[in-house]
């Protein structure tokens, strides 16, 4: 079965779950009307969803995010998928991987055939299923890792074709290289970023995006003068790679003691109301 694509802006699902980690929780995407709680692509995703199966009189979406930050892809197949097929929504979006790929020793054959038996589970409930490409990290922290996450986004593109998903293509979006796309810690996305984000995943679900210029690039800027940039990336390190280090050698992960953001399919919420308690 090949890709699916349904080039139809009503869209056809009346219950989306999305399940992963930090990046389908939505950081660094704060609600302007309750900072401390996280929006992000999948929520902005909902939203639309939502909102242009309203306007075409249909019911309006169900929608449940589970999805914790510092999660292996190992936890989200154990614990999220699971509770997904429970909620028997008709769509999920199922994004991980890339805390596993982060570690030196990542298996990335064992991380497609764990990610391809969540698929198999996904699909035999009859769910469709949205999978995401990694990003091209060409610079930063996690440069070191391009090559890995190319051959796992090959693998996607296979899993995707083999059981008939809906694939998110970030390792494709030109608009991502630029840094104002991305959050102080350099490995999330900030609002715009999730925003332009949530229109290729409407893209790659086969709906027209919010905007289309979605993957335009930024203008261009004046570069950083050097001593500027030195000066950032000091800053950097000690605000984030340092503590990132730490975790890692103590074992510990900040989803540790977080529970998912709206557990439970729900209404589509539009301010920063939240069906769960969002804790530290």
């Amino acid at each position: 079965m090949g890709c699916v694509n349904t080039h139809d802006d009503v869209p056809r699902w009346s219950s989306y779950v999305a399940i992963g980690d930090s990046f389908s929780e939505g950081l660094w995407d704060p609600y302007p009307t309750d900072p401390d709680h996280q929006r992000g692509w999948a929520d902005r995703l909902a939203l639309v969803l939502n909102d242009r199966r309203v306007a075409a009189g249909a019911e309006p979406l169900r929608y449940a995010n589970t999805a914790i930050r510092g999660k292996l892809l190992r936890s989200i197949l154990v614990d999220q998928v699971p509770r997904a097929i429970e909620m028997r929504p008709d769509l999920v979006s199922m994004v991980g991987g890339g805390n596993d790929i982060l570690r030196p020793r990542a298996d990335i054959d064992r991380l497609a055939r764990d990610l391809e038996h969540g698929v198999v589970r996904l699909r035999e409930a009859g769910i469709d299923v949205l999978l995401a490409t990694g990003f091209d990290a060409k610079a930063g922290m996690v440069a070191v890792t391009r090559s890995r996450v190319g051959v796992y986004n090959s693998m996607i593109w296979s899993i995707a074709q083999r059981h008939g998903c809906h694939v998110l293509d970030l390792w494709g979006m030109r608009s991502l290289q630029d840094w104002r796309m991305w959050s102080e810690d350099r490995l999330h996305l900030t609002p715009e970023g999730h925003t332009r984000v949530r229109d290729a995943a409407l893209v790659g679900l086969g709906l027209a995006p919010e905007a289309s210029d979605w993957d335009t690039p930024l203008e261009a800027q004046a570069p950083t003068p050097a001593v500027r940039r030195a000066r950032e990336n000091a800053e950097w390190a000690r605000t984030h790679l340092v503590p990132w280090i730490q975790r890692r050698v103590r074992r510990v992960s900040s989803g540790d003691t977080r529970t998912a953001k709206q557990p439970e399919l729900s209404p589509v919420l539009r301010g920063g109301e939240i069906n769960a308690e969002d804790r530290d």
